[in-house]
């Protein structure tokens, strides 16, 4: 079935010049190019570790824009938003050394050279504030607080388009809604001629609605965002008349199948029914689309063809973030003489991705390295600064046997985080307990280097990322108790099940089960124990909250991550229908906050709060379990005296030694 681009058109010229010089029976190959949610990430480098990491950055992404150029000559290419916020990089150019009106952003100057064609903008754009938006987007925003007879500073060389953010002072769109782009493409006649013709492409933003929340105290009372389906009911007319052939929404968001809300934070569901858009670049989930073996629920919403790239008949593409895949849908139009259609059966829709088998990545392109370079290099300094103190060490080594100097700071920021964002925007829930769930990320899968080891005395940013190791955004549940017993006993199958009666040495730990999925509670609120003698899922005894035992109807809010929140870890009940807040900050960035207002962490505040014990099993044999050799000492610190070394070496190779857990003690 064929769709008819140009439903407004009064006459010839009103409907687009892509008439000049193609004559009926003409068609064409144009390819939609989408990155997203780059985050600021322009080089391969993680500045959290201090090392490279060749499975990210814009640099490596240009490699697949290059080849995807050669593939489809005829091509746009378009970002759709959380571009300038997110990385250490950005946080330098914003916060530590704030940009001159006269410069560029460093992920703005790559994406020049690449020759981008537009933008949307994403919810993180507005995190530093709509002065510092103003300036780096090249933009004269007239809205309070910003002013807007000051000089338009650098800025992009291509167009942003957002649609459903308004200004309260003008009720305008606070950037342009959306630009039609004159595009020369080259077409082959009926008789298959090459032949040079121009058609006109609409592009319009969208954001998550959501922001008015996530950003209250940088945008109350300056602007106000209305819903995405209404936005593109009042615009996208408005684009045909003005002679657009083809329409992209570019909306910085996912999928919801809720019942739809001017306020949901992804809406593009609706979005896609929306009649005249024709293609769908979608960004903020950090997820990749098409994804034939995705189980996420939105990609498996009726409608949705998570194999072919539609949504409700609509081309659409999702291309995950920071840089690691490129989306791409290639449209084959074709012309009857009045207008331009889509041959819906010929479209194509992909994510590539830069990496490659082996464990290995495309290359980088050097050029757009070097053109970043002082600002790579600064970056560099900047997160080597301090943000606080510790007063103890923070490690996972022996997170498996209960210390917790590695995961409670974790917990306690973020608990702290949602305890805040529930007083200020859910008094509903105002009256719960918040709780947090937090894991040790590193514990030795990969040899004795990997560990979290955080030596005491100054903090830099880089260490916040060794207690923090993944990119994930702060997520809350509401859970009951029973869920929130549930959620102990899967972390709990981390270990073996102990027989009591065996004199012979047991193994503590099951290898198949990660130790980030160990997730643990280390409040002083609440208590429980883990019963190694009982199989998975009956393990969890003497849960409590405040001395009470915990009953399956009690009500908790629980802080986790974006990866636990949404299924990640196969926990019961846990598989995106509890969330009640899902912040746009990281994890990581939660935390480094929390290290800045705290200044030093002590081991009695920070590191010392532990909410669980194994239960006592006296007269078992030891458990054994391994870490690296020499650490005694430090089990002792963390207040676990019932921790032996057995040998240095524990003869795998692997530079562990092992240890016995005392069950008695």
């Amino acid at each position: 079935m064929r769709y008819r681009f140009c439903i407004v058109c009064l006459s010839l010229a009103l409907c687009g010049g892509a008439r000049a010089g193609a004559p009926a029976g003409s068609t064409a190959v144009l390819a939609l190019l989408e990155t997203t949610d780059l985050h600021a990430n322009v080089v391969g480098f993680d500045y959290f570790r201090l090392a490279p990491d060749p499975s990210l950055g814009l640099d490596r992404t240009a490699t697949l824009i290059a080849q995807a150029r050669r593939d489809y000559p005829n091509n746009l290419l378009f970002d759709d938003g959380d571009a300038i916020q997110g990385s250490a990089l950005a946080d330098y150019q914003a916060l530590d050394s704030p940009l001159p009106c006269g410069q560029t952003l460093a992920v703005y100057k790559m994406m020049n050279r690449l020759g981008y064609d537009g933008a949307s903008v994403g919810n993180h754009e507005f995190n530093y504030g709509l002065a510092y938006l103003n300036q780096v987007t090249g933009q004269q925003f007239d809205v309070a607080g910003v002013d807007a007879g000051g000089p338009r500073c650098a800025g992009p060389a291509f167009p942003l388009v957002l649609a459903n953010v308004y200004s309260l002072k003008t009720h305008q769109p606070l950037f342009e809604p959306y630009r039609i782009i004159d595009k020369q493409i080259t077409v082959r006649g009926p008789d298959g001629a090459p032949l040079s013709a121009t058609i006109k492409v609409g592009i319009i933003g969208f954001t998550p609605p959501t922001i008015e929340s996530w950003d209250k105290r940088a945008l109350q009372g300056k602007v106000y965002t209305d819903g995405v389906r209404e936005t593109a009911l009042k615009f996208i007319p408005a684009m045909r008349a003005k002679g657009a052939d083809l329409i992209v929404a570019l909306s910085h968001g996912s999928l919801d199948g809720a019942p739809y809300s001017p306020h949901m934070e992804n809406g593009n569901y609706y979005l896609a029914g929306v009649a005249g858009i024709d293609a769908l670049l979608l960004g903020h989930a950090h997820q990749v689309f098409p994804n034939a073996a995705s189980g996420a629920p939105e990609f498996n919403l009726p409608g949705v063809d998570k194999v072919r790239g539609l949504v409700n008949g609509v081309p659409t593409v999702m291309a995950g973030l920071w840089g690691k895949h490129l989306g791409v849908i290639s449209l084959t139009l074709t012309y009857d003489g009045a207008h331009w259609s889509v041959d819906k059966p010929n479209t194509r829709v992909e994510a590539r991705v830069t990496a490659l088998p082996g464990k290995s990545f495309v290359a980088p392109d050097p050029a757009l390295a070097a053109l970043v370079a002082p600002e790579h290099a600064a970056t560099i300094g900047y997160v080597k600064t301090p943000i606080g103190a510790s007063d103890f060490r923070m490690s996972s080594y022996f997170a498996d046997v209960g210390d917790v100097s590695a995961v409670a700071p974790v917990n306690q920021a973020q608990a702290d985080y949602v305890t805040r964002y529930v007083l200020a925007n859910l008094p509903q829930y105002a009256t719960l307990p918040v709780l947090s769930m937090a894991a040790p990320f590193k514990s030795g899968a990969a040899g004795a280097r990997d560990y979290t080891d955080v030596a005491p005395g100054s903090l830099a940013l880089n260490n916040a990322a060794d207690l923090y190791l993944y990119p994930n955004t702060l997520y809350a549940v509401k859970v009951d108790g029973a869920a929130l017993k549930a959620w102990l006993e899967r972390g709990a199958e981390r270990f073996n099940t102990i027989d009591p009666a065996r004199k012979q040495a047991q193994e503590l730990v099951n290898p198949s089960f990660p130790a980030y999925n160990f997730d643990e509670i280390t409040s002083p609120s609440v208590s429980y124990e883990i019963d190694l003698t009982q199989p998975a899922g009956q393990r969890i005894r003497n849960l409590a909250y405040r001395g009470k035992p915990v009953g399956a109807g009690d009500a908790f809010i629980v802080a986790t991550n974006s990866y636990r929140a949404n299924g990640g870890g196969g926990f019961p009940g846990l598989d995106g229908s509890k969330t009640v807040l899902a912040s746009p900050d990281t994890n990581r960035d939660v935390l480094i906050a929390y290290i800045k207002q705290a200044r030093t962490l002590t081991r009695t505040l920070h590191g010392q709060p532990r909410s669980w014990r194994f239960t006592r099993l006296p007269g078992a044999a030891p458990v054994l379990f391994h870490a690296p050799p020499g650490l005694t000492a430090l089990a002792r610190e963390a207040g676990l005296a019932n921790v032996e070394q057995l040998r240095a070496d524990d003869g795998a190779g692997t530079g562990l030694a092992l240890y016995a857990l005392d069950l008695a003690k």
